[in-house]
């Protein structure tokens, strides 16, 4: 429908160019911006990525690919600055398998041998920068889900053989067992009571790129879980799942300071400890200020964090900052201060030491 006037116009060009020049510009303008439209609303995420098939050809990706492990694949992202993603263990492992080469007017990744592990999210966007800072283009960007099917592993092979899955009241919780091949039939079973979990595709849905999702996790979930998949061989079973209901307030961290004298004497050990209860998944950053930094005084801080079992099924995380003086002088008596933050803000403590 849009090529038929630009084609009954050519000929009347010579004739037509000087008496009707504005309805000539404006007609083929608005089949474009409709196309192109169109184009964004529906294909917006597949604007810049391609495939590069054999003989040169390439072609569009649709939002999922299927292909055989063992199969290398090249993709295209148009642009002159691309950034890449792709399956993080990639990287972790730093394979040589995975190449990526920015070029003049393209970027591109060459994945060799594929392995059902390779399965997973592959998508590129471009990066608008203005001197050091960069951002991404929400208009220009790219992405698709490959499958590689491999009959040998239906489960996307994991690093570890047993992993724990936090349940939060407040979000969804996934049960990572991916599948390689999307036709496979893939159900979760409970350990212990031995038994098949229903899924009612509301409260517990499955997606073959993620996993069985909780949307609404309760303590009835906790306790070890594994999936099983079959497509046409013999059933498979995947690693096992810890869920652990988890149930702490938001906010930012809940925080206490202790000092293991609030005295000290000259070149005694002095240490200050930072404790904060929170979630298990929920990182903790800690920042000191105390007396001798300034002058540089010469202190040991060391972080570490656990999980602690509640007694009731619910897990918290205790993540502690220790801060050591060893050789106690006066410049080190007055305020010791720490500040630990997590995604919800900041929360600073202090406690003085005396000489």
């Amino acid at each position: 429908v849009i090529g038929q006037p630009a084609k009954s116009k050519r000929p009347k060009e010579p004739g037509e160019n000087k008496i009707k020049p504005v309805n000539k510009k404006l007609k083929p303008k608005t089949p474009k911006m409709k196309e192109r439209e169109s184009a964004d609303s529906s294909l917006k995420s597949q604007s810049i990525l391609t495939q590069v098939m054999d003989k040169g050809h390439f072609q569009k990706l649709a939002a999922t690919l299927s292909l055989t492990a063992g199969q290398s694949i090249e993709l295209r992202c148009k642009g002159s600055n691309v950034t890449w993603n792709y399956p993080s263990y990639l990287d972790t492992f730093k394979d040589s398998r995975l190449s990526i080469k920015q070029l003049d007017r393209y970027s591109q990744l060459i994945l060799a041998n594929s392995t059902a592990a390779d399965t997973g999210e592959y998508s590129c966007w471009l990066q608008l920068c203005n001197g050091n800072k960069c951002r991404k283009d929400e208009t220009k960007t790219g992405s698709t889900y490959i499958f590689f099917t491999d009959e040998e592993e239906l489960f996307v092979p994991t690093p570890s053989y047993f992993e724990i899955v936090y349940l939060n009241p407040d979000k969804p919780a996934v049960i990572p067992c991916r599948v390689t091949t999307p036709s496979a039939k893939v159900t979760l079973h409970r350990e212990f009571p031995a038994e098949e979990i229903e899924i009612d595709g509301t409260d517990i849905i499955y997606d073959a790129k993620k996993g069985f999702v909780f949307q609404h996790p309760f303590p009835d979930h906790k306790g070890i879980v594994y999936c099983k998949a079959e497509s046409q061989g013999a059933p498979q079973i995947s690693i096992k799942y810890h869920l652990l209901y988890v149930e702490v307030p938001k906010g930012p961290p809940s925080t206490t300071i202790a000092v293991s004298s609030s005295r000290a004497g000259l070149s005694d050990r002095v240490h200050v400890v930072c404790t904060v209860l929170g979630e298990p998944d929920v990182d903790v950053n800690f920042r000191w200020q105390y007396p001798g930094q300034e002058s540089e005084r010469p202190v040991i801080i060391q972080n570490f964090w656990r999980l602690i079992n509640r007694g009731i099924g619910h897990t918290t995380r205790i993540s502690k900052s220790v801060l050591l003086v060893e050789d106690f002088e006066d410049v080190d008596a007055g305020n010791y201060v720490c500040i630990a933050q997590n995604l919800q803000g900041e929360t600073t403590v202090a406690t003085k030491v005396e000489l």
